[in-house]
């Protein structure tokens, strides 16, 4: 029979002695699973579960420290398991628009992303509502891992305030319920949005780097915005210098304006970095799969030398820019590049936006490796299945999240502007 590990996530060892290293390794190999049933990744509780944000059902917000929102409690709702792992409550992490925005474009799509997966079949047009007034929108919802959408079947009323509400019939994919209904408002303004509409990056937003095995750099890089690691441990962040905050809760580095954080640390790091992660891979899923494209294999690949206006994009080959790239459109506007393989900007090449374009409209969705040559410059938010890497003096204007590593050397990452 063929037996593998299950993975064990040790999330909430606090306030007493940290466990010996051979106890560590026993408590690690002692679950065996059949790999061809799957091995499931178990969280266990070593300790109390006091700090956790969402516990008993408490909201987690957007706080300080990137989002990062402390909580207290017990484990009130949640489900453990035999096996001691424990479910908790989905809580709202993020909207689009966000809460009391204004000037909302008029075919704006309504989200939230939860801190966990969601169950499809409990998020329709009876748990996600919008209204004006009491006026109820028609729409159409669809849930992607950790992301509900609320899709208008018309353009939204000019100069009006809706309601957006979740109710309590919203289940995670553990089939726990929401603990109270979220509700948020907002008004639109009179502009169209040119593009699609912006991909949801939840709380996967607070990072200007995010990567799930490794980030590491060749000294000095200067990262403008928080990084973290997950399910990789601190280990796997390399050549930062770091020194550990007195909570443990993150460290800092020269390299870092801004707070490191690593799945190994006090909570409620862990939890929040599943969190992040969760919404990293859904906003990928999403801008991956969004049909139809308006541009399909635009210059065979090779798009250096163009100007790109809003749109969705679409190559099912990898991409290549050789002479410098230009995106032009306006604060409203959107991209999205879908790119089936890699992603290679040349050396000292240049992405420079135009017409009140902005780098935190214009995703990348690369299912290949992306590279970034010696000096040049990219502007946008990459979301890669693999790596990204920025060679020597590389500059990038945006945010570089990848399911596995980032690699900078002497490389400059400053996140967007809001």
């Amino acid at each position: 029979m063929l037996v593998g590990l299950s993975v064990l996530k040790f999330s909430n060892l606090k306030d007493g002695p940290q466990l010996p290293k051979t106890s560590q390794y026993l408590l690690f190999v002692a679950v065996f699973t059949t790999l061809s049933c799957g091995a499931p990744l178990v969280e266990v509780d070593a300790g109390t579960d006091g700090g956790r944000t969402g516990d008993g059902g408490s909201g987690a917000g957007n706080g300080s420290d990137g989002g990062f929102g402390g909580g207290s409690g017990s484990d009130g709702g949640n489900v453990r398991t035999d096996a001691g792992d424990v479910a908790r409550p989905p809580v709202v992490t993020s909207t689009s628009p966000a809460s009391d925005a204004g000037s909302v474009v008029l075919n704006a799509r309504i989200s939230a992303t939860f801190s966990t997966s969601m169950n499809p079949a409990t998020l329709t047009d009876t748990t996600f509502t919008v209204k004006a007034g009491t006026n109820a929108v028609t729409g159409a919802v669809s849930t992607v891992g950790s992301a509900v959408f609320f899709t208008p079947a018309a353009n939204l009323t000019a100069g009006t305030t809706y309601e957006a509400t979740i109710g309590v019939g919203a289940k995670s994919a553990a089939g726990l319920a929401l603990a109270a209904p979220y509700r948020w408002t907002f008004a639109t303004g009179s502009a169209v949005g040119l593009g699609p509409a912006p991909v949801v990056l939840g709380s996967a937003g607070n990072f200007v780097v995010l990567a799930k095995a490794a980030i590491s750099t060749v000294p000095p890089s200067v990262l403008t915005g928080n990084i973290g690691v997950s399910p990789a441990a601190a280990t796997l962040i390399t050549e930062f210098a770091l020194v550990a905050d007195s909570t443990n809760i993150f460290s800092t580095s020269t390299q870092v304006v801004g707070k490191v954080y690593a799945s190994n640390y006090a909570v409620p790091t862990p939890s929040n970095l599943t969190t992040a992660v969760s919404n990293m891979e859904s906003a990928y899923t999403d801008a991956a799969g969004r049909p139809p494209p308006n541009q399909l294999n635009l210059g065979t690949g090779a798009i250096g030398g163009l100007t790109l206006t809003p749109g969705l994009y679409k190559w099912t080959s990898s991409v290549t820019i050789l002479s410098d790239l230009v995106i032009s459109g306006d604060e409203n506007a959107v991209w999205i590049f879908q790119i089936t393989g890699d992603l290679t900007l040349a050396s000292a090449k240049r992405v420079t936006l135009t017409g009140d374009a902005l780098a935190k409209n214009i995703f990348w969705v690369v299912a290949g490796q992306a590279t970034f040559g010696a000096r040049s410059h990219f502007e946008g938010v990459l979301l890669s299945q693999t790596a990204i890497t920025l060679e020597t003096g590389a500059t990038m204007n945006g945010r570089a999240l990848a399911q596995t590593q980032v690699a900078l050397q002497q490389a400059t990452i400053t996140q967007p502007a809001p």
